[in-house]
């Protein structure tokens, strides 16, 4: 895919210590959107998107307002604003590099992600097998500072 083709798309927490820039390599009405059935997931209400030929960069502007919170397996990081509470991605190490998953609810332009959102359970996934599943399909991810 081109880079040229991208598509910008800007997002964070409520009070903006979390912001995202993501580059998609698709028209958001044709991303899949997924709703993790996992048990923070569906308290969050979120429904994730990733590209694995996208990229996306979370700053965040102060540090001591991240929470990253792990569960399950342990093994990613999500980011969720300690000032407001919006949890806006989460953030794994995989073999491929940094990668990571988008809350579209956290998107400024969340509502042209208008494909229904396909429910998932990744529950009897091994340590191994989730690694390279998001090592193929999460999107690299960028964190700043």
């Amino acid at each position: 895919m081109q880079t040229a083709l991208m598509q910008e798309f800007t997002g964070g927490c409520h009070c903006g210590n979390l912001r995202l820039e993501l580059r998609l390599s698709k028209p958001p009405e044709e991303m899949d959107v997924r709703a993790c059935q996992c048990s923070f997931c569906r308290k969050h209400d979120a429904l994730s998107i990733s590209d694995p030929v996208g990229r996306a960069r979370i700053t965040v502007e102060d540090k001591r307002l991240l929470s990253r919170y792990r569960f399950g397996l342990k093994i990613a990081d999500f980011y969720v604003c300690a000032r407001c509470g919006v949890y806006v991605a989460a953030v794994c190490e995989t073999p491929a590099g940094s990668r990571c998953v988008v809350n579209v609810q956290a998107l400024a332009d969340r509502a042209r992600f208008s494909a229904p959102p396909r429910a998932v359970d990744y529950e009897g996934e091994t340590i191994t097998q989730r690694l390279a599943r998001r090592a193929a399909r999460w999107m690299p991810a960028e964190l700043l500072p």
